[in-house]
Parts: structure tokens; C-alpha cells; sequence
């Protein structure tokens, strides 16, 4: 390191060695540049979930949209029997695998089911133990998110 001082000095450059941070300094800079999670826009994310949507009913419908307005469109065909109300779930899980793949943190979630909606929410419980079973498969994605927003639309 004593040499480089004169080396560049043949080439009219300075050398100026670089002094230590002071690990307080470099903690107040830290603290100060980080943003508050609040600060942070918020990246809320679309999911349209559509229940059985052939005529036989055994398939579903799922829209995410980006915060940019831009659909992924994802259908699946059962080649199992479903309930109108299992349909909806295994749209809601496609949906929430869907948006967990790509990363997405915050999502609103709009389906046509008032009783998924509601169970999700937490505000009915789910009976059976096949919906039972739907819902805690559902509750694992919702723990991945910041934050779910679920509402009921109506078809008209």
C-alpha cells in the first residue's frame, strides 16, 4: 500500500486513503434511509375468482391483476365431481398459489360466493369437514400475505 501513493503520483493523480466508518455512523445511516412499512407503496393485487364455469360444473375461472392492470388468466377443469362451493374454493387456492408463485404481498380477493367470502373472513364457520378442509387449506395462503382484502360481487 506505500507504493500506490507513489506510483500515481508519477501520474499527477492523488491518493487519499479512505478512513473507517464509525459503526454508530454507519447505523444512523441506515435507520435513516430505510423506509417505514408504511411508507412503502402499497402493491395491492386483483384476484376475480369465478365458480363453476362449464355446463357440467366442473371447472373454475381465476383472474389476477396486476397493480398495472394487467390480467393473468388461469382456468382448471376437474375431472372430479365438485360442489359449486368446492369449485369456488379450488378457484381461491389456484388463485393463492397463483399469486405466492409470483410474490405478490398484498391481494383482493372478489368472488361471487358469499359463504367462501365470509368463511375466509372468518365471519361463518365452515361445515363439513370437506369445507373444513378447503378453509385451512386456504388460510395457508392468506398467512403469506401482508394483507387480504375478501369481497363479494354480484353477477347480474
Amino acid at each position: 500500500m506505500v507504493k500506490w501513493p507513489v506510483e500515481l503520483s508519477k501520474s499527477r493523480i492523488e491518493y487519499h486513503p479512505r478512513l473507517a466508518i464509525k459503526a454508530q455512523a454507519l447505523v444512523d445511516f441506515v435507520v435513516e434511509m430505510t423506509a417505514e412499512e408504511g411508507e412503502l407503496k402499497q402493491q395491492w393485487w386483483k384476484l376475480f375468482i369465478d365458480g363453476p364455469s362449464t355446463l357440467q360444473g366442473n371447472g373454475t375461472g381465476v383472474i389476477l391483476e396486476t397493480p398495472q392492470d394487467n390480467n393473468i388468466q388461469y382456468a382448471l377443469r376437474f375431472n372430479f365431481d365438485t360442489s359449486n362451493n368446492e369449485a369456488e374454493y379450488e378457484a381461491l387456492l389456484a388463485g393463492g398459489k397463483l399469486a405466492q408463485t409470483i410474490g405478490v404481498k398484498y391481494l383482493r380477493a372478489y368472488s361471487d360466493s358469499q359463504l367462501e367470502v365470509n368463511q375466509v373472513r372468518g365471519d361463518y364457520e365452515a361445515k363439513g369437514e370437506k369445507m373444513v378442509q378447503y378453509l385451512i387449506s386456504s388460510e395457508y395462503y392468506v398467512k403469506r400475505l401482508k394483507d387480504l382484502n375478501c369481497n363479494v360481487f354480484s353477477i347480474e
